[in-house]
């Protein structure tokens, strides 16, 4: 087994490319487990990622991927959350599978859907999980068979973090409800209250931070679980501020999202039934705290709010010159 060697599951996607290339930024070796390797970006051929044709849902294939890695990063999720109940807990127990079989750590992008409003509005890593939604209830799961493969003693790395944001990131509010891809900023619909306050994470922060951590691996035990502060936006000005200033739009406008409608079509689009249940976590704070991450490292990986909105921004094809007199493009 390579020490520095890396199985990345989701290397495609948004933080678990993040996590590759800094990996391979470190002179480690990176895997990459893909379909249809035709489908490949010339981008993505040529990032210097071993690409291994297999599926995730496959034990096999994902034992095969993970022979001589020591770390399997699991960043994988069905696009547009289609069947995500069904698949992801499959996958995940292919991952403990693999890492298992070959001796490897377990690294997770986790989230604060495991936690329900009693925990609120301040989160640690200890803090009770008492969802309630169904998505967060398959995060406890998640977590939980994690553990439980730690006390047998494949080594586990959890990094809770608040709303992804970035170049490539998917499947995240800012994409799916603040701007639209494509497009140049024109409006903003926000989710959250007014005054209210919201926690966002940079992918490539988040990936830097996992990185740095397995750097220390030997001194997390079996089974580590950090948070992020990440961006804090303490009344929900700051990120409208800041896409405003990325996107060079001084006229920009800031609507409501549209909850009524996102209600009413969520039996009908999985999107919005997903988004409709996660509601409760823009009607009052939700901070996760990082107390034990900054003793870990020192300081928190952390790039201003204004360029990470602009690089996101950029990664969506959102930014086109603006004419703030005539509104137009």
């Amino acid at each position: 087994m390579s020490d520095q060697t890396a199985l990345v599951l989701g290397a495609t996607g948004g933080i678990g490319g993040e996590v590759a290339r800094r990996l391979l930024g470190r002179s480690w070796t990176v895997r990459g487990l893909i379909r249809n390797p035709n489908r490949l970006s010339s981008a993505e051929t040529s990032s210097g990622i071993c690409w291994l044709q297999g599926d995730a849902m496959s034990t096999d294939d994902v034992v095969t991927a993970a022979d001589g890695a020591s770390v399997i990063v699991h960043a994988v999720n069905p696009p547009g959350y289609r069947n995500w109940g069904q698949l992801v807990l499959p996958m995940l127990d292919n991952t403990i599978a693999a890492a298992r079989t070959v001796g490897a750590r377990i690294v997770l992008p986790g989230t604060v859907y495991n936690f329900g409003p009693d925990a609120f509005p301040e989160l640690h890593e200890a803090s009770p999980q008492r969802p309630i939604t169904v998505k967060g209830a398959i995060r406890v799961e998640m977590e939980r068979r994690l553990r439980a493969a730690a006390d047998a003693g494949t080594p586990v790395l959890i990094v809770r973090a608040g709303d992804f944001f970035g170049p490539k990131a998917a499947n995240n509010w800012f994409s799916l409800g603040l701007v639209k891809p494509g497009k140049p900023v024109i409006s903003v619909s926000y989710p959250g209250k007014r005054g209210v306050g919201h926690q966002w994470a940079y992918l490539p922060d988040v990936a830097e931070t996992m990185v740095r951590l397995l750097e220390k691996a030997p001194a997390l035990g079996t089974f580590a679980v950090f948070h992020m502060e990440g961006h804090w936006d303490a009344d929900g000005t700051a990120m409208i501020a800041a896409i405003r200033e990325a996107s060079g739009n001084r006229n920009m406008k800031v609507r409501a999202f549209p909850w009524l409608a996102v209600r009413l079509l969520s039996p009908f689009v999985p999107l919005f039934r997903e988004l409709a249940e996660m509601r409760y976590l823009w009607t009052g704070p939700v901070r996760l705290r990082n107390e034990r991450l900054v003793g870990t490292l020192g300081s928190e990986p952390h790039t201003p709010l204004t360029m990470a909105v602009r690089e996101t921004l950029d990664g969506l094809r959102c930014l086109r010159r603006f004419d703030t007199h005539r509104g137009k493009t």
